[in-house]
């Protein structure tokens, strides 16, 4: 039975934050706020549960091009290979915030994600984002929540996403409307940083 859950950015119930988590661990998928649109996303380790959310994409688990959301960046070399320092910097400057930084992978990545050699992070500047990937100990496996309707691409309200994804997710967390400008992405695997998609980020500083 799907749950819509309410939770307010600016105090984050922890008793909620608990269950959802618990949830996740168990192999659940979640819809949860971030800093551009709403995401849909699952533990990291949990094998069932990534399996679960390639068929909602209708991806191979192994080609899919999901986001890790972190909650920093202290553990970054969990998950992505070694970096330069101005690499490095950039991230620090521009995050949290409403990027995508796409990052060579490193041999540490889960077995279903070893044989990637591109990784796209994300710390969205959300507090409930934030404070479910710190009270789960690991990233979120996330991609964004899309509209069907072509002239709204993401749906903003917390209550429609749970009309239509109840039957597919564990919970809805109610983080208040979303926007719907997805976050920009940006390769930096190169010596360069090239812009893959323009969104709610502004220009690098």
């Amino acid at each position: 039975m799907s749950e819509l859950i309410k939770l307010y950015e600016d105090h984050v119930d922890r008793k909620k934050l608990k269950h959802i988590v618990e949830i996740l661990r168990n192999g659940g998928l979640v819809i949860y706020p971030t800093d551009t649109v709403y995401g849909l996303g699952c533990d990291i380790t949990n094998k069932s549960a990534l399996e679960k959310l390639a068929r909602i994409k209708g991806v191979r688990l192994d080609k899919a091009n999901f986001s890790f959301i972190c909650e920093d960046l202290s553990n970054l070399s969990d998950h992505v290979a070694q970096i330069e320092t101005q690499t490095f910097k950039i991230l620090k400057r521009n995050l949290p915030g409403p990027y995508t930084f796409i990052l060579p992978g490193s041999n540490s990545l889960p077995g279903v994600f070893r044989k990637k050699k591109t990784v796209g992070i994300r710390v969205p500047d959300n507090a409930i984002a934030l404070a479910m990937v710190k009270e789960l100990g690991n990233p979120i496996v996330s991609t964004s929540i899309k509209d069907d309707d072509e002239l709204l691409e993401y749906t903003t309200d917390p209550s429609l996403m749970f009309d239509e994804w109840k039957h597919q997710v564990d919970v809805v967390i109610d983080g208040g409307f979303g926007g719907n400008e997805a976050s920009t992405i940006i390769d930096l695997t190169g010596r360069e940083p090239i812009l893959i998609r323009e969104g709610k980020g502004g220009v690098l500083v």
